[in-house]
Formats: C-alpha cells, sequence, structure tokens
C-alpha cells in the first residue's frame, strides 16, 4: 500500500471529518481496527486486510501528530485543506521533474542511437589524438577522433569515425573528415568556404534555419564577402526571420553599391515585413542602380499605388510603360489612372491591354469596366462579351446586366402604330 501523501487521504481512511482532535483519530483507528484486523478476513483475504490496516495505521499516526502540534490540540477544516494543497503541489512538482527526467534519457538514448551507433563496438581502425573537422557540419569545430569503422558488404562497405565534438560524440563518413594541422593558422578564406559549401547543402536539404547558422560564421571570417551577405539574406528569409534577414540585405546593399540586387531583395523582404514605405524606398534605389529595368519601375509603382503616393505611382508605371509595356503593367496603369480619376487614360491603359495579350480575360475585364464609367455603352457589352468568352466572371456578368438595364427601351413598330 502506498504511503499516505496528504491529509484528505488520510481523513477518507479513517473515514473521520474535520475538524477534529487526538482523541477522534483514536477512536476512528480502533473502530477501523475491527473492521479491518487479518484475524477476522474471509479466506485469502488476510494479506489484503494487512496491508489496509497498515495504511490506516500510518494514517492515524500521520493525523495524531499533527493533532498534538495543533493549537489547542484541535485540527481545523482550513488547516486540512491547506496541507492537502501543499502536498497535491509537491506531487505534481515531483512528477513534472519525473517526467523531464524520463524525457533526458529519452532524448539522450535517441542522441546516442542516431549518433554514436558504434560506441559498445571495438573500433576496427584505432586513432589516438587525431584533430579533423566535418566538412558537412564545419559548425561543430575540431574534433577528436576515436575510433575507424566499417559498415556494409562487398560494394556497400562504408567507412565511418567516430568523434568526440563539444556538442558530442558524432559518427560521420570518414571521407567528410578534414584532418587539421595546428602548426599552420587556418586562412579565412578557407572558412568561408567551408561554411559556405555546408550552408549550400543545408539549403538544398530544406533547413535554412540551419544554413544561416552556418553563414553567420562565414560572414564572420569575410564580413564583406558579398557572396555570402546574399546567401544569408536568402537563408534568413526562407527561415521566416524577416528581422535578421533584413539586417543581412542592408549590410549586403552597402557592401555591394553596383548592382540592384540587393535593393530588390530588400524591398521584398520590407514588403513582408509589412513596412510598405521601406520596401517602396528600397525599390527606388533599385531604379537608380538599375535605370534601364522596366520590373524595378513596374515595382516602384505598385508600391507607390499601395501607399496611396497616385502621382508617383503614375510616373513609376509610366516610366516602365516606355522600357516593356506587359500586361500586368498596363492592369496596373489603367488602376492607378482609375483611382486618380482620369477615366480617360484609365480607358486607354486597359484597351493597350487587351492589345498585348487578346485572349486575356483580365484584361477584357478592366476594358469593360472602364467602359462603363463612360458613354461607350455599345463598346463596353462587346467587351463584356468578349470577357466572358474567354472565362465566366461573376462581376462581368453583373456589369453586362447593369449596362443592358441602363439602356433606353425602343418601341416595336407594332407599338408605334
Amino acid at each position: 500500500m502506498p504511503r499516505v501523501l496528504d491529509l484528505e487521504q488520510a481523513l477518507l481512511l479513517l473515514e473521520l471529518e474535520a475538524p477534529f482532535e487526538q482523541r477522534d483519530v483514536q477512536l476512528a483507528r480502533r473502530r477501523m481496527a475491527k473492521r479491518w484486523h487479518p484475524d477476522i478476513a474471509p479466506p485469502g483475504r488476510q494479506h489484503e486486510h494487512q496491508r489496509h490496516l497498515q495504511a490506516i495505521n500510518e494514517a492515524a499516526d500521520q493525523l495524531e501528530r499533527l493533532a498534538e502540534t495543533s493549537r489547542g490540540g484541535r485540527v481545523t477544516r482550513n488547516a486540512v485543506k491547506v496541507s492537502a494543497a501543499a502536498a497535491r503541489r509537491a506531487r505534481e512538482e515531483e512528477g513534472r521533474r519525473a517526467y523531464e527526467a524520463e524525457q533526458r534519457a529519452r532524448e539522450a538514448a535517441a542522441d546516442r542511437a542516431k549518433h554514436d551507433p558504434f560506441g559498445s563496438r571495438v573500433p576496427d581502425h584505432s586513432v589516438v589524438h587525431r584533430y579533423a573537422r566535418c566538412l558537412s557540419y564545419p559548425e561543430w569545430g575540431v574534433g577528436t577522433v576515436s575510433g575507424i569503422y566499417f559498415s556494409g558488404d562487398g560494394d556497400d562497405v562504408q567507412q565511418w569515425a567516430r568523434m568526440s565534438f563539444q556538442v558530442g560524440v558524432r559518427t560521420v563518413p570518414a571521407g567528410s573528415l578534414q584532418f587539421v594541422d595546428f602548426s599552420r593558422p587556418d586562412p579565412g578564406s578557407e572558412r568561408v568556404e567551408r561554411f559556405m559549401t555546408a550552408a549550400q547543402h543545408a539549403l538544398a536539404e530544406g533547413d535554412a534555419q540551419l544554413a544561416a547558422q552556418r553563414l553567420i560564421y562565414a560572414r564572420d571570417s569575410d564580413p564583406q564577402n558579398p557572396a555570402v551577405l546574399r546567401l544569408l539574406t536568402v537563408a534568413f528569409w526562407q527561415a521566416g526571420n524577416l528581422a535578421a534577414a533584413g539586417r543581412a540585405v542592408r549590410d549586403w546593399a552597402r557592401v555591394e553599391t553596383d548592382r540592384p540586387t540587393a535593393e530588390r531583395y530588400a524591398s521584398r523582404i520590407y514588403e513582408d515585413m509589412g513596412a510598405l514605405d521601406l520596401a517602396a524606398e528600397a525599390a527606388l534605389r533599385a531604379t537608380q542602380r538599375a535605370p534601364l529595368d522596366a520590373s524595378a519601375w513596374a515595382r516602384l509603382g505598385r508600391l507607390r499605388m499601395r501607399l496611396m503616393d497616385l502621382q508617383g505611382a503614375l510616373l513609376a508605371l509610366e516610366q516602365a510603360r516606355e522600357l516593356e509595356p506587359t500586361l500586368e503593367l498596363m492592369l496596373d496603369l489603367a488602376l492607378a489612372h482609375h483611382l486618380s480619376g482620369d477615366i480617360g487614360a484609365e480607358v486607354s491603359a486597359a484597351e493597350a491591354a487587351t492589345v498585348i495579350d487578346p485572349r486575356s480575360a483580365g484584361a477584357w475585364s478592366a476594358y469593360a469596366h472602364a467602359l462603363a464609367r463612360t458613354d461607350r455603352i455599345q463598346e463596353c457589352l462587346a467587351a463584356c462579351e468578349q470577357a466572358l468568352r474567354l472565362g465566366e466572371d461573376a462581376e462581368v456578368r453583373d456589369l453586362q446586366k447593369r449596362v443592358r438595364a441602363s439602356l433606353p427601351h425602343e418601341l416595336s413598330a407594332r407599338t408605334a402604330a
């Protein structure tokens, strides 16, 4: 029988209620002893009665000690509640610690099974005091090779090295080791190349967070390397760490001042962060570095339009139109003219979109909505029909019904007579 843990359990075991005194406990002990004494137990249940009586005596001893030390020799209901609550908290804490210890033991066992499969096996070749790096995980630093092992048969034989790093014991392919010569310093260019290669492998495996951690080591070795800063920006961005991506892209833009790529990345990262003003500023710097890039001007125009800077948006979009008019650009330009209230320019831009891509339902839809704000009703209906032929659109269908309803009704010849 487990030991009684709190007063509430002891009271339930003795069928006693608070408040109580020492005499009450003694009477309860005698009453329960008469019921649970092993001598009066049915055949085959003597052991059960013996254990129950032992628990009753332990509970009674606990309650008698409490009554002796209580004020006036009387234990109140409140004292019982406070003691029981403290015992429950102690049990919860003990259970939490036991669970955490069990989880740590399981994690340690899983770690050993994953990274140290040869821990209980004698090495096939012993290597003493040989220091090396793992090229696949350069962030582990320099480790000590404790043994070489072989697995597989025939053509599938693989050679493994059991190594001790600061992070623990790791078993890695022997071909991924680079032995360290401490007689010469480690050049910074080699560290950059080592961590860049490992980061590219991590990105290829879809682990952007690990790639970013590795690239931090490469950046610390060469803070002015634009290739490292570019890859670090991409890794942080793919990992969802937008704040770190913003800092990395700013460092990249300071180093690489003659190309627009860093500013393009900065604009997109700031847009994902919700900082449209910073995104527009970065897009403007991208156009200054590449003034003949139509996509850069188009992006600047869209961002300014989202900021409701309609005049600036129109200037940027018109500049993009002169360089390379595209369907998406003309639709954006039509929207900008619509927001600025220039219906004629909106119609012209939407019509140009239909000329660029006559098979675009979106272009014909925009053209129809633009014509609906003019008196060119028949052309609007024709645009609606063309848009609906290319693809069903509820908005265009509704527009067609409203335009037809606005047409003046003509009398037939019989009615006129």
